[in-house]
C-alpha cells in the first residue's frame, strides 16, 4: 500500500486538482500579499452580485428633487419665471 492519504468519497486528493483547475485571478505585474488579493476578490464579487440582475427588490423611486427626468419637463432645465412680487429674488435662486 501507499503513504498517500486515501481521499473520502466526495473529496479529493490534492495531486488530483492541482492541474484539474484554472485561476480564477492571475497576477501580471508585482507581487500582492494576501491582503490585496483577498480585497480585490470582495471587490469584484461586489461588483459581479450588483450587476448580476437578481437584487430581488426593485430600488425606490427617486425623489423628485434628485430625478433627472425633472429637468426635461422645462427648456433650459428651468421653470419659466412668473412675475410678481419678489420675482427678481427667484431669479438667482436655483430651482
Amino acid at each position: 500500500m501507499s503513504d498517500e492519504p486515501v481521499a473520502e468519497s466526495g473529496e479529493s486528493s490534492a495531486s488530483e486538482t492541482d492541474g484539474a483547475q484554472q485561476p480564477v485571478l492571475r497576477v501580471e505585474r508585482g507581487r500582492p500579499d494576501d491582503v490585496e488579493v483577498a480585497a480585490l476578490t470582495a471587490a469584484l464579487v461586489g461588483i459581479a452580485a450588483a450587476s448580476s440582475g437578481d437584487g430581488g427588490e426593485r430600488p425606490e423611486r427617486m425623489s423628485m428633487w434628485g430625478d433627472p427626468g425633472s429637468a426635461l419637463r422645462y427648456p433650459g432645465g428651468r421653470r419659466p419665471m412668473r412675475p410678481g412680487p419678489n420675482a427678481w429674488r427667484a431669479s438667482a435662486l436655483p430651482m
